[in-house]
């Protein structure tokens, strides 16, 4: 095999966590395997501080699924402490992959899909980043769609008689209305780049964290405080129903923002440093999930008791005032909420994916425009009509085999590279990331092996009428492994790193696997 990486430049070995990046004569700008968007990002371009990365995350987690996580776990029979414990424990432990996949992103200034080169090779980078892809862009669909929703039911108690308007498919035609003015709005503000996004989350945080409590406010004014809910039993106990409960329902909360943790480095990318990626997200993820859940059932409680029934939905609970103001500032606060989480989680990561597919033809705004018009296709109104659909069929088997792709890279990143990487070879063919026709069939191994143990044994659970709820066999696609079905995402990422770890090892001692050998662990980057 040729080796025709760049001759690396004289530049001393940086500080641990300090910043890299390649020089211009060593910049493969005619590589077709690069374009303006998947190059890294230079040093001087590298501006997020720990309050862009807190603001992120606020922005992202204060939408309405986020909002009706703990409604899920409770309709499935738990308490609202046993809840909000399952959604605070879920987001501490993904966390920890969430940083240690966001290093790469101010050390080298690189997305996702172009730190996967580095274990997949550089072509099969693609099946992680298309597989990461179709995830966004279903979840993307999902929000848009309850975000049109909100939209059609505030501007309905505003101005009346939008819910009788005639049907398409089956839903008012001012609903689609809704959906498509909330689906270009989203992408218009995605095609201005990331600058934009930035400056977006910086306001929309604080704006939507404003108007969560101003919802708390006005429901504990007209409740006289919070008793029904709070005080109501659980009903599966702390024994052997609970556990049931507990497992799918922890891998389904994990699998709601495993999709970040895999593209964490498209935003991570943009960060002054390491300190500011890693503060940004402790602050920001595990602390605003668990307020954010337990802000939920205060307010749900309170809605119990002044109207008689549980409203889990915010939007519903909303459209209870009759105070115009109120109803337009939650109007804005449903449109900014939901518009901050769409376009960082669920827009960013496939356009760079879509990009790194086919990067002479394909740009940022090109994915952005493409994954649109897929959440689109995907008719994400199915995807959440149950508590049973939503959490253990979709979050569970989208956790599993996002987790393993996760344990691919932290093994790749960490175990194998120890956070040593190559910049220019990322770029070009036949450099050390080409392994064999630009594919680590090691990767695939460990992708196959990791995510047929997570999701082979998926299965589909009954819903209140007694109806199996989601398209797998009650059994398990695999009757065998349906046991490991409910801890899908731990599974998928453990054996994956394990697997992947141990064929590389067999490699690197024969001193041939995509050019891995002792001194790669210690020598500075290429570039």
């Amino acid at each position: 095999m040729t080796d025709a990486r760049p001759s690396p430049s004289s530049s001393p070995i940086p500080a641990e966590g300090a910043g890299i990046e390649l020089t211009a004569d060593v910049c493969p700008s005619g590589s077709r395997y690069a374009n303006e968007d998947l190059r890294p990002v230079p040093l001087a371009e590298r501006r997020w501080t720990t309050y862009n990365f807190v603001a992120l995350w606020i922005g992202m987690a204060h939408c309405i699924p986020s909002w009706t996580l703990a409604s899920g776990l409770v309709a499935l029979g738990m308490d609202w402490k046993q809840a909000v414990l399952t959604i605070a424990l879920a987001n501490v432990i993904v966390l920890l992959p969430m940083l240690l996949t966001g290093h790469a992103g101010p050390k080298y200034g690189i997305p996702f899909p172009v730190l996967a080169r580095a274990s997949f090779g550089i072509r099969g980078a693609n099946l992680p980043a298309m597989v990461r892809a179709a995830v966004a862009c279903c979840w993307f669909g999902i929000q848009t769609w309850i975000g049109g929703q909100g939209i059609f039911v505030l501007l309905g108690k505003i101005f009346g008689g939008w819910a009788d308007a005639g049907k398409i498919g089956g839903y008012p035609w001012t609903l689609w209305l809704c959906f498509v003015i909330f689906w270009a709005l989203e992408l218009a503000v995605i095609y201005r780049g990331m600058d934009t996004l930035r400056r977006f989350e910086n306001w929309a945080a604080p704006f939507v964290l404003v108007g969560a409590v101003v919802l708390l406010i006005w429901i504990a004014n007209k409740a006289g405080g919070f008793g029904p809910l709070l005080h109501e039993p659980s009903k599966v106990g702390w024994g052997a129903d609970f556990w049931k409960v507990f497992f799918p329902g922890l891998m389904g909360m994990i699998g709601f923002w495993s999709t970040l943790s895999l593209n964490i480095p498209d935003f991570t990318r943009f960060g002054k440093g390491q300190r500011a990626q890693v503060w940004g997200q402790t602050l920001g993820l595990p602390t605003t999930m668990t307020a954010f859940a337990l802000m939920s059932v205060l307010v749900t409680a309170g809605s119990e008791k002044v109207y008689g029934a549980a409203i889990w939905d915010p939007v519903e609970l909303a459209g209870k005032t009759d105070d115009v103001f109120g109803l337009l500032f939650a109007l804005v606060t449903v449109f900014v909420a939901t518009i901050s989480v769409n376009i960082a989680a669920n827009v960013v990561s496939p356009a760079y994916d879509l990009a790194n597919l086919a990067p002479k033809v394909i740009t940022f705004r090109a994915g952005a425009i493409i994954t649109g018009i897929v959440g689109v296709l995907v008719m994400p109104w199915k995807l959440t009509s149950t508590p049973e659909l939503y959490i253990f069929t979709w979050l569970g088997v989208v956790g599993g085999l996002l987790g393993t792709v996760a344990g691919i890279l932290i093994a790749d990143y960490w175990i194998i590279r120890r956070t040593v990487l190559h910049l220019a070879d990322l770029y070009v063919a036949e450099g050390r990331y080409w392994y064999g026709g630009g594919w680590n069939w090691r990767a695939v191994v460990a992708f196959a092996v990791g995510g047929v143990l997570a999701v082979g044994g998926s299965y589909s659970t009954l819903d209140a009428k007694g109806n199996k709820a989601g398209p797998f066999p009650a059994d398990g696609l695999i009757p065998s492994l349906k046991p490991l079905a409910d801890y899908g995402w731990a599974v998928g990422l453990g054996v994956s790193l394990i697997v992947y770890a141990a064929l590389m090892a067999a490699e690197r001692q024969r001193g041939s696997a995509g050019h891995v050998t002792a001194a790669d662990s210690h020598a500075p980057d290429g570039g």
